[in-house]
């Protein structure tokens, strides 16, 4: 994982008016303010549909669902994102003594989530990508 700098220009870009406008209060406040939504409560933290899950904000794709992976941790949970560009990543020390690595969509700069490592997962990558449901928006693959 490279972190990048918070400060960088995305794909697409919109004033927090323009944020405010197109998303619910419940939307922005996870998504552009790094909100976290309750646990065991997502639309998409047990889903089983086959997809594609997509930024919530700007609709870039970012996971597909045959890296999803029942962690038990109360959001839905991943082994890998799509593509290695579709998401960033940025040191978070927002809660004191414990830095994690915050996940966004790399083409507009919105929060998803958290990725953890070495948790003892059996996946591929022996990482868990942490995502609140209200980031994303899943296509069904029968849909495509």
């Amino acid at each position: 994982m490279t972190m990048k700098p918070t400060d960088r220009e995305y794909t697409v870009e919109r004033t927090e008016d323009e944020w405010r406008a197109t998303l619910s209060p419940e939307e922005y406040q996870v998504l552009r303010q790094a909100g976290t939504e309750r646990p065991f409560v997502g639309e998409y933290t047990d889903t089983k549909t086959r997809g594609v899950y997509a930024c919530r904000a700007c609709g870039a794709e970012l996971f597909a669902s045959d890296t999803k992976f029942e962690s038990h941790c109360g959001w839905p949970s991943f082994y890998s994102p799509l593509a290695g560009e579709s998401v960033e990543y940025i040191e978070d020390r927002s809660l004191p003594g414990r830095p994690r690595v915050e996940v966004r969509c790399a083409s507009c700069g919105s929060h998803l989530g958290h990725v953890f490592e070495g948790e003892g997962y059996d996946t591929p990558t022996d990482q868990r990508f942490c995502i609140n449901s209200i980031s994303m928006t899943l296509r069904p693959a029968d849909q495509a």
